[in-house]
């Protein structure tokens, strides 16, 4: 079609690509179904000439999609280790040698990477494409995406990847359909003087671009009648080729039409197909789709089955293609034959939810499969829904699969499931539940005698063994206590299962035993508890287990955040995100965001903590309590700044958070509903909050939460158990016995400026008007008005708040940032700067990191810069507290 009203779109595309010589850039391209994005894309590719080496990669309407079907594409045109690797290696050595094939040298064409049809993408696809984003700025290459908006909804995963693509260097260019007056030109040039064409096609390119291509006056009420009158127009030979492409998604390879060569042409000829690759297809999937429809069931079925049958005689074919055929022609052995391999493939490849698909295709039509079949697909298909984030549908495939290894009296295989119940009750915010499976198999397992060796299911692990099982649900119960804060019972019976998967080298379990007795120890106060998670981290990375590599820092860095241990915490996040980016480990991340936004909060920098917390929130539901953490800080945030959404933040942090009844979770969630009840003036509400997370914290016996929640039951009027407020961390402890200059100075030290201004709110004159000014800093509005209010109860002076024309800073920097600007200005170090301002030199590393993100400068230079022009700027260089 000619390319009216495109002109702007086609520029901007062009403008990407010069901008490349800078670093990577993205261009997302979308518009309704036959807007014209693939006509587009082509007028692009072809107006980039020589400049550019254009790799094509298409998404297929497959029943089930096929995992990395686009990346197949481009590895075959680029050649190389890629195409040679990528049926054989892990999915992040594939991810890396496509980035490695883009990163080329500056006089070389660009890379411009093309992924038609994102609406169709599988799993792994999407995790390719939210990988390049976070990475394509180290390539000069473009990431030109396209997808149909009408297609996807609000809970469509693209959403989320296209939310997370780096926004200064992506452009979303939209297509619009065409105007009345672009249509009534393209009908003139068509010799068509029609005015009815606009109302039909409500200015789609593609179906505009048919009805004038139709030739008769007149235009055909749908599409499918149009494009049926144009197969008419074929002879028969034509129209059977048209009708078994018809049912080929994407595209019909030369080996299916082998001996229809002239009826091929005669496709070609008349427009009715198009070439592509070493095939052909529909010029759009609606016309695709018009003839598909329009074929009576059983011809259907009968070309589904041509193809299922060519296609397994064909190299190398996708699994998924022939579970999509052999599902469509009705055959239940060909289905259940793929399915399975289908699913493995795409869990191979990351792409979870693709696997679950697979595996319920197989699951709804295996109801007369021997029942040892049916359970291990099921345990197949509960982990696929694991890893996949699907919460409910990995319980009831654990559940089934459970009923049906007690049916078959698979002692082992019992005790297997009964352990992952444990697992996936506590994922899912059950902890009792969790508890109880995992004492039923403890006990199921300890009750096999030794050395037996029960049948295996094909979903065992090889070399598995009564001892290798009993080993892994001795170190589940001993995860289960530790993240109840019962330490003992956690040691006791994590050095049981290390004792015992070390006699049966299973590493694994090893490993899992490894971080559970460390993180309890570390629970404990005991060195021995950093030490003994840094390590299990490192012996986890050396043997290639990223799983528990990560938790073992994870843990490390939650607990120390719990513990307003922030250094540590600031550090030990520094070392593991970007492993857990580096490895698409997104559950983790995202609950570590949730984390690092605390420490945010704590130390003042609030702009970066809303930052983490709306990257923690971004993406998909997560199950469980995960996500607390950062709902919690974002509602203290809102309540504190006096903006919409505190309340309904708070409320679902109350319902996942109390829900999980483990001090990690309740803790964050009360604290956030404490003060926000207290902001409100509601004191009785805030007590119970209070005391709710209190008794929790008291049963854990930890200080910090105790301390914390013990200090907002105090606030709210409340009275303190002697039995806590002598268990209280020391800084919470001065408050609650009304020490505000004692504990204004704990908090000083630990570098936690609003909890500082808390305590010094409680003191004389001096102490209340410094806490204003850190509330009017911080920008803790509704702080500073309740304060004040009560300073005039008091009788006390009251300073006036920031006048308008200072409130609000327009770099968006904190107080302590604009003090590190100032010192840039000057020219010191960070290492100067720490010892100007008495802060840790990885504080400052930290801030210097947000100063330059915030300001959009690249490097100090260019940040000094800035400060020079802001020079006679209030904002620049007042003091503040870290």
């Amino acid at each position: 079609m000619d390319l009216l009203e495109r002109a702007d779109e086609l520029a901007t595309l062009t403008r990407l690509l010069a901008e490349t010589s800078a670093g990577g850039r993205v261009a997302v391209l979308s518009g309704e179904a036959g807007a014209g994005k693939s006509t587009l894309a082509a007028a692009f590719a072809a107006a980039a000439g020589p400049r550019a080496q254009v790799l094509w990669g298409a998404c297929d309407p497959l029943r089930t999609p096929r995992a990395l079907g686009p990346l197949h594409d481009i590895a075959r045109a680029l050649g190389g280790r890629l195409r040679e690797r990528i049926l054989q290696a892990p999915r992040a050595e594939v991810f890396d040698l496509l980035l490695e094939a883009l990163d080329r040298p500056p006089q070389t064409a660009r890379p411009v990477v093309v992924l038609e049809d994102l609406h169709w993408a599988d799993e792994a696809t999407l995790d390719m494409v939210a990988f390049l984003g976070r990475r394509l700025a180290l390539c000069r290459a473009l990431l030109l995406v396209t997808y149909r908006d009408d297609e996807i909804g609000p809970d469509h995963r693209l959403r989320n990847v296209l939310a997370g693509l780096p926004p200064a260097l992506s452009r979303r260019v939209t297509l619009p359909p065409l105007s009345r007056a672009a249509v009534a030109e393209l009908a003139r040039r068509a010799g068509r003087g029609t005015p009815e064409v606009y109302e039909v096609t409500g200015g789609n390119p593609l179906l505009v671009t048919e009805v004038l291509a139709a030739g008769a006056e007149g235009v055909p009420p749908t599409v499918r009648d149009l494009v049926l009158s144009r197969l008419s127009a074929l002879g028969e030979p034509a129209r059977e080729v048209a009708r078994l492409v018809s049912v080929v998604p994407a595209r019909a390879e030369s080996d299916l039409l082998r001996g229809r060569a002239g009826a091929v042409d005669e496709c070609l000829a008349r427009g009715v197909l198009t070439a592509r690759g070493d095939g052909v297809a529909f010029r759009h999937e609606l016309l695709r789709r018009a003839v598909e429809e329009a074929l009576s069931p059983v011809r259907r079925k009968a070309l589904h089955a041509e193809v299922l049958s060519a296609l397994t005689t064909m190299p190398g074919v996708d699994p998924a293609r022939l579970v999509h055929h052999a599902h469509h022609a009705g055959d239940v052995e060909a289905v259940l034959r793929w399915a399975p391999i289908a699913a493995r493939r795409a869990a191979e490849l990351g792409a979870y939810r693709q696997a679950v698909a697979h595996y319920a295709t197989a699951l709804a039509l295996a109801g007369d499969r021997p029942v040892e079949e049916r359970a291990g697909l099921l345990e197949e298909h509960s982990l696929a829904a694991y890893h996949a984030g699907l919460g409910v549908d990995a319980i009831e495939a654990r559940q089934s699969a459970l009923r049906l290894r007690e049916e078959l009296g698979d002692p082992l295989r019992v005790g297997d499931n009964l352990r992952w119940m444990a697992r996936l009750s506590w994922w899912n915010g059950r902890p009792d539940d969790a508890r109880r499976y995992c004492w039923r198999a403890v006990g199921v397992l300890e009750a096999i005698p030794p050395g037996a060796s029960p049948a295996l299911s094909p979903a065992a692990s090889p070399g598995a063994s009564p001892g290798r099982e009993l080993a892994a649900a001795y170190s589940h119960l001993s995860q289960l206590y530790m993240l109840a804060n019962e330490e003992e019972p956690a040691i006791a019976w994590g050095s049981r299962a290390l004792e015992l998967a070390r006699r049966n080298g299973d590493r694994d379990t090893m490993l899992h035993a490894m971080v559970n007795i460390a993180s309890a120890r570390f629970l404990r106060d005991e060195p021995a508890g950093v030490t003994g998670l840094r390590e299990a981290f490192a012996l986890a990375v050396a043997a290639g287990l990223d799983d528990h590599a990560g938790r073992a820092l994870v843990n490390l860095g939650t607990m120390a955040v719990d513990g307003y241990a922030l250094d540590l915490a600031e550090e030990t996040f520094d070392r593991v995100l970007p492993f857990l980016t580096a490895r698409d480990l997104d559950g983790y991340m995202r609950h570590l965001l949730g984390h690092r936004a605390r420490v945010g909060l704590a130390r003042g920098d609030w702009a970066t903590a809303a930052a983490d917390v709306e990257e923690a929130m971004a993406g998909g539901e997560v199950p469980g309590a995960y996500l607390v953490p950062a709902l919690s800080v974002r509602a203290v945030l809102r309540a504190r700044r006096d903006q919409p959404g505190a309340r309904e933040d708070a409320a679902l942090a109350r319902e996942r958070g109390y829900r999980a009844d483990e001090i990690q979770f309740v803790g964050p969630a009360a604290i956030a509903l404490a003060e926000l009840c207290w902001l409100d003036g509601d004191l009785e509400r805030a007590r119970v909050e209070a005391g709710h997370g209190l008794g929790v914290a008291e049963r854990a016996g930890h200080a910090w939460f105790l301390g914390e929640l013990a200090f907002w039951l105090w606030r709210a009027g409340g009275e303190v158990p002697p039995s806590a407020a002598g268990s209280a961390a020391e800084p919470f402890r001065l408050m609650i016995a009304g020490e505000w200059r004692a504990a204004a100075d704990e908090w000083a030290k630990l570098g936690c400026p609003y909890l500082r201004a808390e305590a010094l709110s409680g003191g004389d004159a001096d102490a209340t008007t410094e806490a204003l000014r850190i509330f009017d800093r911080l920008g803790a509005v509704r702080p500073a008005r309740r304060l004040r209010a009560a300073l005039r109860e008091r009788g006390l002076p009251v300073p006036r708040g920031p006048r308008p024309a200072t409130a609000a800073d327009p770099t968006g920097l904190t107080g302590r940032q604009r003090e590190v600007l100032a010192l840039l200005a000057e020219g010191l170090s960070n290492a100067e700067i720490a010892a100007r301002l008495t802060l840790s030199a990885k504080t400052v590393d930290h801030h210097v990191s947000a100063v330059l993100g915030k300001l959009g400068v690249r490097n100090r230079g260019q940040a000094a810069v800035v400060a020079r022009k802001l020079g006679n700027s209030p904002h620049v260089g007042t003091g503040g507290d870290s």
